[in-house]
Formats: structure tokens, C-alpha cells, sequence
């Protein structure tokens, strides 16, 4: 539903990310999100994304969000939602390996992966190296999810009583959803 409602920032690709007993699991595909059909198993997070392609053809499935990527033993998701216009600087000036991924959210992925590690400070790293628009999601393993707002659009909304977080581009697309679940 939550995705569905999120067609309203892009209908190019879908995709999401969550953990399963044994591994963190990234499924996505270039097609508007009502044509998705999930079958996730239990889980206590979900990280999605909706695409409005700018850069990478959204074809070429794995120019969508999310994107892995692993630090030490730590593997994570990452989804952007913006336009960074210093991504092919970065991956010159920063040493950032070569990959046949073309958009220029695939470099926030790549600049952790260099930080080594996925903490505040890595996230701290890659904020201060991107120009442009940006909001970025990370979920790891652990079921942790990391929140990097820049000066996109984000918002977020906490149920204490049922120990939810629930988060989307705007206001209006969470409401949209929320008035479609039968909580």
C-alpha cells in the first residue's frame, strides 16, 4: 500500500530491502510499484524506494534502489532520493571503484564501503562529500535503519503503541497510505 502511495515520486522502478533469518534481501525491479507483488517473509524492517529515473537507464535492473553494499561483515541497503550532480568527481577523486552501475546514487554506497565501516561516521563522510539534493535511507543487517536528510523531502511518523516507524517522501504520501491500512 505504502508503496503504491509512493508512485507519486516515481513510477520508473520499485524496489525494497529487508532481513530474513539469514540474510539481508534486496528485491527490485524497473516497474512502477502497483505491478509489484511481494512475498516477503516475517520481518521487523523494510526499507523501499520508488524511482524517478535522472541518471542509469531504470532497464537495467541494477541501476534501482536499493543498492547493496558491505562493510567488514556488515552488509546494508542504501535508497537516495535527489540528484547528486558530483558523482562521477567523487568516483575520480576518492579512487571509487569502477562498476557497471550508472547513477549517481551508487556513490554514497561506495563512499561507506571506503569508510570501511557503517556507523555515524562513515554516514557523516559521505553526507559532507555529496552536492545536490538528497535524502538518503540505510538499513543493515541488525535491522537498524540510518536517516541522512539533506534537502529533499522526508517524513516520518512514530507509533509508540505498536513500536512502528513508517516513513516516506512527504506527509500527504503517508497519509495516502495509512488511510488504505486496516490498523
Amino acid at each position: 500500500i505504502l508503496s503504491t502511495a509512493c508512485e507519486a515520486r516515481g513510477t520508473d522502478a520499485t524496489g525494497i530491502s529487508y532481513n530474513t533469518e539469514t540474510n539481508l534481501s534486496v528485491f527490485k525491479r524497473p516497474l512502477p510499484a502497483h505491478f509489484m507483488r511481494y512475498r516477503m517473509p516475517k520481518t521487523n524492517a523494510v526499507m523501499g524506494h520508488t524511482r524517478l529515473s535522472t541518471q542509469g537507464d531504470e532497464k537495467f535492473n541494477y541501476n534501482n534502489h536499493p543498492f547493496a553494499g558491505k562493510v567488514g561483515n556488515t552488509n546494508f541497503a542504501l535508497a537516495h532520493n535527489g540528484v547528486l550532480h558530483n558523482d562521477l568527481i567523487l568516483r575520480r577523486t576518492e579512487g571509487l571503484p569502477k562498476t557497471n552501475i550508472e547513477t549517481d546514487s551508487y556513490v554514497a554506497v561506495q563512499l561507506i564501503e571506503k569508510k570501511g565501516k557503517l556507523d555515524f561516521e562513515s554516514l557523516k563522510y559521505m553526507a559532507e562529500q555529496l552536492e545536490g539534493s538528497f535524502t538518503i535511507t540505510v538499513m543493515d543487517r541488525e535491522d537498524n535503519m540510518y536517516f541522512v536528510k539533506g534537502d529533499n523531502p522526508m517524513c516520518i511518523y512514530h507509533f509508540k503503541d505498536k513500536g512502528i516507524y513508517i516513513y516516506a517522501s512527504t506527509e500527504e504520501i503517508l497519509q495516502k497510505a495509512l488511510k488504505k491500512i486496516p490498523y
